[in-house]
């Protein structure tokens, strides 16, 4: 129910222990599913160009993304003993333990806020197709030394070609901040912090990753099985931004998506029309769930 509406908790729904058990005990099954190439390279200094990303730019560790919260107004009959009942932003009434709304909103309404007009401006403005990936390459552009083990597939030289010879119109403020300084005055747009809110277009591939990020930071407000769709949202487009990128992967697994040609221009605007789709389906739900600022 929406928590930033004089509803909060009015008409609770009450989970009985074994049905929250089931939920929780599902979800944890399915978190791990996700992390588990993460836990396995855990300690063994291995890496993966494109999974641990996951886990290294967004601020949430398996042991957290396999914690089930089952939402604002839902009640767990029967949790008084369980770890949960001590876990922060959750209380105890009697037996029963729910995610403490009041306590959430009243210390993070801002927060709430911007993330909920975010996500709401974002699923209702116009999306762009144009962008073809190329931020991945601004960020390499006329540069020696890059970010990633693995090779330029077209080389320094070719891949300064293919952002010589196309248009960028990055729209995030997160990609632009690593263009290159020689690549910086080849954006057709100026995204800054200030204006994501209204600079920010749900074809963007970093800003269908980052629902998962907004996820995060509403926590207990949303249910687990949100948290985790955000999630596998972001990991499918992790892996698009990647192939498109200008990195050679093929040795990880990964064909390259080519869009320094039209078949690959083509691919790309057929992938990102995908998640596009389904990033709006996730703003949607979340907010619905925490409900749309006065």
């Amino acid at each position: 129910m929406p928590v930033l509406t004089e509803q909060i908790d009015a008409v609770p729904i009450v989970l009985a222990l074994d049905e929250w058990r089931a939920f929780e005990s599902r979800h944890q099954e399915r978190a791990d599913r996700l992390s588990a190439g993460w836990r396995q390279r855990a300690g063994t200094g291995a890496t993966h160009p494109v999974e641990d990303f996951l886990f290294t730019y967004y601020p949430n560790r398996p042991g957290l993304l396999r914690r089930w919260h089952p939402g604002a107004g839902v009640v767990l009959a029967g949790a008084v003993g369980s770890e949960r009942a001590s876990w922060k932003w959750y209380q105890t009434v009697g037996r029963n333990v729910s995610v403490d709304t009041a306590a959430i909103v009243s210390a993070k309404k801002a927060s709430i806020r911007f993330i909920t007009s975010l996500l709401d401006a974002t699923a209702n403005r116009e999306a762009s197709f144009g962008c073809f990936g190329l931020h991945e390459w601004a960020m390499v552009y006329r540069q020696g030394e890059h970010r990633h083990e693995a090779p330029l597939r077209l080389g320094q030289r070719g891949t300064d070609e293919v952002v010589d010879g196309n248009k960028i119109v990055c729209s995030h403020f997160d990609a632009y901040r690593f263009f290159t300084k020689d690549a910086v005055g080849f954006n057709r747009l100026s995204p800054t912090r200030d204006n994501q809110p209204t600079m920010e277009q749900p074809g963007c591939l970093h800003a269908g990753m980052d629902v998962y990020k907004w996820a995060i930071k509403l926590g207990p407000l949303l249910p687990g099985d949100l948290l985790l769709d955000a999630f596998e949202l972001a990991a499918t487009i992790r892996e698009i931004d990647m192939r498109a990128s200008p990195y050679d992967l093929r040795a990880w697994g990964y064909e390259p998506i080519e869009i320094e040609t039209p078949i690959g221009k083509a691919e790309y605007v057929r992938q990102q029309r995908a998640f596009t789709e389904r990033g709006n389906a996730l703003r949607r739900r979340i907010v619905d769930r925490v409900g749309r600022p006065a």
